[in-house]
């Protein structure tokens, strides 16, 4: 079978951390595009669930903005887990 050269734009250390996975699972990043293309191929979808990171919604990014707004302006409490259990216990 002819073999082809396909070339990828990835952030570089997007990349590494691919590589790195890939090695720890024994594949080059070849074998497991080659993987990923074949399994498109024979399915007709991607392999996986493509959806939004609620995490990232506006409303949560908002939200952790203002908390560590209020973290910088020294309007926190930090307690430990004892002492939150103790006030629960009250």
């Amino acid at each position: 079978m002819a073999q082809t050269t396909v070339s990828v734009r990835m952030d570089d250390a997007l990349k590494k951390d691919f590589d790195a996975i890939c090695n720890e699972l024994g594949l080059s990043m070849t074998t497991a595009i080659t993987m990923l293309a074949k399994k498109m191929t024979r399915e007709k979808r991607l392999p996986f669930e493509v959806s939004l990171d609620p995490f990232y919604s506006i409303s949560n990014m908002n939200a952790l903005n203002e908390s560590i707004g209020q973290m910088q302006q020294g309007r926190t409490v930090t307690k430990t887990m004892e002492e939150l259990e103790a006030l629960a216990d009250e």
